[in-house]
């Protein structure tokens, strides 16, 4: 890990105060094939006989070589310490009264807040493909999909060993619109990590996020 980086994730999570945004850089994370084919919807024996299939092998070719250079991997986050209502659950700086985030960090003392985002290069792609090469399209939403994961991944990665050696824990990262947590708490969630003007990350109405491939979550957590 980059000791730059590991210096301020870890310099966020010792404090006992809600931090100010922090932004990280990422290099590119490591392709998981079999998750990119699975977001592109391509079945199971398609899957299975990809390295075999000589028009996906290089459709797929195509679409890596499509995305060289247009993806950026950024990431900021803030860490809150937790307190708890009178109903037992998390008090953020948003409203929710999620029951399944309630037993997502039952035991923990603070969480990470963090959004992720690959920037808007795929929404391009995407756009100029989808009509006129469908196929394509589809393998460039699904790596798209797979990249900003695989950045959550490389992110909540940095954060459990950060915590490991200080003898802590963490929980799995839970999104906003997932389960029972609104994806209205974005409208919060996103200006606390001044994400339009530091990410990118703009919101809409119905609070879907630009670029598309971008995440929010949390990670709990406890000693």
């Amino acid at each position: 890990m980059n000791m730059d980086r590991k210096a301020l994730i870890g310099e966020a999570i010792a404090s006992d105060k809600q931090t100010i945004p922090q932004y990280l850089d990422y290099e590119t994370p490591s392709l998981n094939v079999t998750e990119w084919l699975r977001y592109s919807c391509i079945p199971i024996y398609e899957q299975e006989n990809a390295a075999k299939d000589p028009e996906l092998a290089s459709s797929m070719e195509k679409a890596l070589s499509l995305t060289s250079g247009a993806l950026s991997f950024r990431v900021g986050f803030v860490v809150v310490p937790l307190s708890w209502d009178e109903d037992g659950f998390p008090v953020f700086p948003f409203e929710q009264r999620s029951e399944k985030l309630k037993k997502n960090l039952e035991g923990c003392d603070r969480a990470v807040l963090f959004a992720a985002t690959i920037g808007s290069g795929i929404d391009r792609l995407i756009r100029r493909y989808e009509k006129a090469d469908p196929k394509m399209g589809l393998l460039l939403q699904g790596l798209g999909a797979e990249r900003v994961e695989s950045l959550c991944d490389a992110f909540n990665d940095d954060v459990k060993e950060i915590c490991k050696e200080v003898g802590q824990k963490t929980r799995m990262r839970y999104s906003p619109g997932y389960g029972d947590l609104p994806i209205e708490v974005q409208k919060v969630f996103l200006p606390l990590l001044d994400a339009e003007r530091r990410l990118g990350i703009t919101l809409s109405e119905s609070c879907l996020m630009a670029p598309s491939k971008s995440v929010t979550a949390i990670i709990g957590i406890s000693k």
